[in-house]
């Protein structure tokens, strides 16, 4: 794979090649509309396949909160035609790494240090290049490790990239400007904790610690005397990646088995911690060769504050959603209705939430749920497509709810993502056991 010998870091370069990226989607547009005319039967496919490569190209050479949003966005696969998805979600395992040199200026410059004086051996090409930041492996004192090294310029570009995404995402999901400040200074302070190794290794040791009793969980140590604000040691996990391991022909009792610690890990750490890793991808997985999950990242963990995980899990319950008075009260606790609303958009919103927490609540009406049932997969894609063409939606203001709903929406819709893969069968209640 072809490397990189530069990130544009600097606010106009990075502009500069998105104004490039828009630029030749709108020629997309132009040869798409073009052959319409000629055949009016022509479906969007074409077109979806060449926008999804020009962002995504555009996106893996600029790395950082750019390379991040198309890796969130990749597992929203009911949210966005396939071409999409599939291209996003190379972001999670095939983004071109730096070259050797980079990496060695880099390390001396976060470290102090060349890795050839830290590490009995150190790999100078890369093992696995990410949104936020590339791995390689090494070794010190008989260990083998693994050395995260983070994309030079990442963390000082976050806030003029977002400021570069925002007006797209405005008119994507019909947001109000001022009133959708919270929503991205939410996705901004995350994506800066990220960029502070030091507090992922903090979390990642605090997780680890209170996560080590549950089954077939198993965590990598880590190592701060080898790491720094930007660079993260921590043992070197064999396995394979969960994303790589679902396209096996492993069994149902596999399966069921990985779900269930999935599960039981994400369930114990919302109740349990009231805290979450907020990042489900299957590039922070891996299935060893025992048949164990092992979790390798905790950049970005998500704090449950009790005034939004309690009216949040009441409406999990099936008894609530029924009865329309704790209904309609836990919908203004957790602002998705608002005092200033009109009758007709208390209507609107209250039915429409009644019918999405009825489905995505399903799993925890029962004792067992099959994540692989076809039947609940399909009701998703067709509400996620009858509110794709809703056009009474697009009217309303979409500043609805919590700025907290970003990432526990995003940590539900990537669990359940990952059980559907593992094709899971889950006791739903078998997390208690380890409160």
């Amino acid at each position: 794979m072809k490397t990189l010998d530069k990130i544009p870091s600097g606010k106009i370069e990075r502009a500069s090649k998105l104004i490039k990226t828009g630029v030749k989607i709108g020629g997309n547009y132009a040869k798409y509309y073009g052959k319409k005319i000629v055949n009016p039967d022509l479906t969007r496919d074409e077109l979806d396949n060449d926008n999804a490569g020009d962002i995504y190209d555009g996106l893996k050479s600029l790395k950082g909160s750019a390379l991040k949003v198309a890796q969130m966005l990749s597992m929203e696969k009911n949210l966005l035609p396939n071409a999409y998805v599939e291209k996003f979600s190379l972001s999670q395992f095939s983004v071109p790494p730096l070259s050797a040199p980079l990496v060695r200026k880099t390390f001396k410059k976060y470290l102090d240090k060349y890795p050839e004086e830290v590490f009995d051996s150190f790999e100078k090409d890369s093992v696995n290049a990410a949104s936020i930041g590339q791995v390689h492996r090494a070794t010190k004192d008989g260990k083998d490790l693994a050395v995260k090294i983070q994309y030079p310029g990442v963390a000082e570009s976050i806030s003029s990239d977002l400021a570069l995404v925002k007006p797209v995402a405005l008119r994507m999901f019909n947001l109000q400007g001022k009133d959708s400040d919270k929503y991205f200074k939410e996705v901004e302070d995350k994506l800066l904790e990220e960029t502070n190794y030091l507090l992922e290794i903090a979390q990642s040791k605090e997780i680890t610690n209170k996560c080590s009793h549950i089954e077939n969980l198993r965590f990598p140590n880590y190592y701060e005397t080898l790491s720094s604000e930007r660079i993260i040691t921590m043992d070197w996990m064999t396995g394979t990646h969960l994303g790589e391991f679902t396209k096996t022909n492993f069994s149902q009792e596999m399966g069921n088995k990985l779900g269930q610690t999935l599960w039981d890990f994400y369930m114990f750490q919302i109740h349990g911690l009231r805290k979450v890793h907020a990042d489900p991808h299957p590039g922070n997985f891996l299935v060893n060769a025992n048949g164990e999950l092992v979790v390798i990242d905790f950049g970005c963990i998500k704090e449950v504050p009790d005034d939004f995980y309690n009216p949040y899990f009441e409406l999990a319950k099936k008894e609530n959603i029924s009865n329309d008075a704790i209904f309609t009260q836990k919908l203004y606790e957790l602002e998705i209705l608002t005092p200033s609303d009109t009758d007709t958009e208390i209507t609107f919103f209250k039915n429409l939430f009644h019918e999405m927490l009825s489905l995505f609540t399903s799993p925890f009406h029962e004792e067992t749920f099959d994540f692989g049932s076809a039947d609940f997969w399909g009701k998703i894609a067709a509400l996620s497509e009858q509110y794709a063409s809703d056009k009474q939606i697009r009217k309303m203001n979409g500043n609805r709810g919590s700025k907290h709903f970003l990432y526990m929406n995003r940590t539900f819709f990537g669990l359940y993502n990952l059980l559907n893969d593992l094709k899971a069968v889950i006791q739903v209640n078998h997390f208690q056991k380890y409160l």
